[in-house]
């Protein structure tokens, strides 16, 4: 009787015997590839320092002495003082002039976005020729500048005696904004599917119960966007409130920091806090909106 001779289980098996696997050699289009990733980093980093130095600049001058920056203005610092800017908050009124300026930007911002959400709703859902028209002039709003204007509406504003009063200034940033803010609701609300309208008005709602309780409430990103965009511009904005408001407790924030601002000589130690401060508000506003603004940017760019 013959013994059968069982093959050796599995884990006993040799494995079989491969080649070994050739070493990656890096191809032309691989190299050019990383090539390109460490310029377009180095250029990145190149661009975050041109934007940061200026503004390091800017808060190392302004808590450094008169006698400090006349010694080496572009040199280590050697002491610091908050004198700076307590000079500058007192000079330039700070406290009445950020009121004048809070309460200019907001009465703006709230007269923008409801007329501009209020326009663009029938804008966006009226696809006859005369809205498309009334778009493009509204589009064609956003490249008048307000230089080009200032002389017909000092006229206008003086007819309606509305020189010198914070409403005349307000209406217009609402006339100088609202070609934005209809450009801004007007593709957002295109992206908005009209099903949900359709629902709507199946249930009895009219134009403006359906415009109120449904498209409003989805409106809130790039309303967020948008004030962000608003806000900063009237704030920063110099040539409105210098022109129009003559009343010294009046004046805006950026115009008394402007008159800081001398042709034959400029004091950084006084002008550089007089504009930090100027602009304080406004890294709040962002910091506050941020995360709104790139939910908005992020909505109005993928279409439902």
């Amino acid at each position: 009787m013959t013994s059968k001779t069982l093959p050796p289980p599995a884990a006993q098996r040799s494995a079989p015997h491969l080649p070994p696997a050739p070493a990656k050699s890096s191809t032309p289009g691989t190299r050019w590839r990383r090539t390109v990733g460490g310029l377009g980093t180095a250029l990145l980093c190149l661009g975050v320092l041109v934007f940061v130095l200026p503004f390091l600049f800017t808060i190392v001058t302004s808590l450094r002495s008169a006698a400090d920056v006349a010694r080496a203005p572009l040199g280590v610092p050697h002491t610091f003082t908050l004198k700076n800017f307590s000079d500058a908050f007192s000079q330039i009124h700070y406290g009445r002039s950020a009121l004048n300026t809070l309460l200019i930007t907001g009465l703006s911002c709230l007269s923008i976005t409801v007329i501009g959400s209020l326009a663009s709703y029938p804008l966006a859902r009226i696809t006859q020729g005369w809205s498309t028209w009334v778009y493009r002039l509204f589009i064609l709003g956003t490249s008048v500048p307000v230089f080009v204007v200032v002389a017909p509406l000092y006229l206008l504003m003086r007819d309606l005696n509305l020189l010198d009063n914070y409403a005349g200034v307000v209406f217009i940033y609402t006339a100088m904004f609202l070609p934005v803010a209809v450009f801004f609701y007007t593709s957002f609300i295109r992206s908005i599917p009209m099903d949900i309208e359709e629902a709507a008005a199946l249930d009895g709602c009219g134009a403006f119960r359906t415009f109120f309780t449904i498209i409003l409430p989805l409106l809130r990103p790039i309303t967020s966007t948008l004030l962000t965009f608003i806000s900063l511009q009237v704030w920063n904005d110099l040539i409105v409130p210098l022109v129009f408001l003559q009343d010294p407790d009046k004046r805006t924030v950026m115009v008394n920091a402007y008159s800081f601002i001398d042709p034959h000589t400029v004091q950084p130690t006084t002008l550089f806090p007089a504009a930090l401060l100027g602009v304080a508000p406004l890294f709040l506003i962002f910091i506050f909106l941020q995360r709104h603004v790139v939910a908005g940017m992020s909505a109005g760019a993928v279409k439902s």
